[in-house]
């Protein structure tokens, strides 16, 4: 019995790293199409901006849907839908010819990322390991998803440099289909829940002791800025370095490199995350970010110094993901810890919408990123804030 549970453990462990990695290192490839997709619709950077922004939305209202499916149905029933409406959206982004059918399609993909994405993956791999390795587990699988961003945004900027923009995408297309596989072995287990599954407070119980909980709460409106911060790195940082003059490849690199210190940052906050205070240690990555991005403001902007504030980023960059998680399964338990995630995700990717579509806007009206960079800078030091006062105690009827 207890071979079968690691054996169990392992095989969700592997399946959400790889459905982590292609499904983050496509999505965050999107940043790539800004200019080339503009330039074919013949439009601004808003619309694409909007559009990523929609995007970004349908992830965080999809979030807590497949979560649910998840935690009633199973993971692998909602990574499965997930990675079909991924493959839809994929394809119809190859077709785009106008706005609506750009904004249509991101709706589509935007949803199928949330069924295959961190909700209901972190919710399985939260329920296969529970104890001290838990945050550490979580850490692993976003650090391959870090690691898919590292290997196939550089792909895809190769691709599109070599075949186009609407070819690339194709390419992406086949390499995806490998989620079909791996979505059916993202199951739960039939055994583990047991003692829990009969004490455990009802969904009605948990969602109302949920936003009534101050914690949960102010964990929600700071990963709001943790969206706000990815989405409009993710997406107009290419274009931004492009209108510095650098090269091409500083573009997607600069992104391959966050991805890469991604890994290093999730495996090292997770692995802290299961011995010192999770609030604390997000309170000290929001601070470093806002921090960051405020020299960023002022530093000289080279080939050098772009790689090194790319590099440091990473490190920050998804790493208050494991910690997140991790505080919602020590106050709720696991049980529902995919559709409670999917609601502080749906926070997330409110910011990430704001982010993204803000962006555009104000350099499509003031011509310049530059307010966006601060805006980055003051929600990094508001959210250090919002993180001071949480709590992270068991509620003891709902985690039992």
């Amino acid at each position: 019995m207890k071979l079968f549970r690691h054996s169990y453990a392992a095989l969700v462990i592997v399946s959400g790293c790889v459905l982590l990695l292609v499904s983050f290192g496509i999505r965050h490839s999107s940043g790539l199409y800004l200019i080339p997709i503009s330039d074919h619709i013949q439009t601004g950077r808003e619309v694409f901006g909007f559009a990523i922004a929609i995007q970004l939305l349908m992830i965080g209202i999809g979030s807590p849907i497949f979560g649910a499916v998840a935690d009633k149905y199973g993971s692998a029933v909602a990574g499965l839908y997930g990675v079909i409406f991924y493959l839809v959206g994929l394809y119809m982004m190859s077709l785009v010819e106008g706005s609506i059918l750009l904004l249509l399609s991101q709706a589509i993909f935007g949803f199928g990322c949330a069924g295959c994405g961190t909700a209901v993956i972190l919710g399985a791999v939260g329920k296969a390991i529970t104890g001290k390795y838990q945050t550490l587990a979580l850490g692993v699988v976003m650090a391959a998803g870090s690691l898919g961003q590292f290997l196939l945004v550089p792909l895809a900027g190769y691709l599109i440099e070599i075949s186009g923009w609407q070819n690339s995408i194709i390419y992406l297309l086949f390499i995806s289909l490998v989620m079909i596989l791996f979505s059916l072995t993202l199951t739960t287990s039939s055994f583990k829940s047991i003692k829990e599954d009969s004490t455990a407070a009802s969904l009605e119980e948990i969602l109302r002791g949920a936003f009534k909980n101050q914690s949960y709460v102010l964990l929600t409106i700071g990963f709001f800025v943790c969206g706000f911060h990815v989405s409009f790195v993710a997406t107009h940082l290419p274009a931004y370095l492009d209108d510095l003059s650098m090269p091409i490849w500083i573009g997607s690199w600069s992104l391959a490199l966050i991805g890469l210190f991604n890994v290093l940052g999730t495996l090292f906050f997770g692995h802290l995350g299961d011995k010192r205070s999770k609030k604390n240690l997000l309170v000290v990555l929001y601070t470093l970010r806002a921090m960051l991005f405020l020299v960023f403001i002022f530093l000289p902007k080279t080939e050098i110094s772009v790689i090194v504030f790319a590099s440091l980023l990473g490190i920050l960059w998804l790493s208050t993901v494991p910690l997140t998680s991790g505080i919602i399964s020590v106050i709720f338990g696991t049980k529902y810890m995919s559709m409670l995630y999917g609601f502080v995700f749906l926070s997330h990717q409110i910011g990430s919408f704001m982010g993204s579509w803000f962006g555009g806007r104000f350099y499509d009206y003031y011509g310049s990123y530059e307010i966006m960079w601060w805006i980055c800078v003051a929600l990094g030091f508001a959210s250090a804030l919002c993180h001071f006062p949480i709590k992270e105690t068991p509620l003891v009827k709902m985690a039992n």
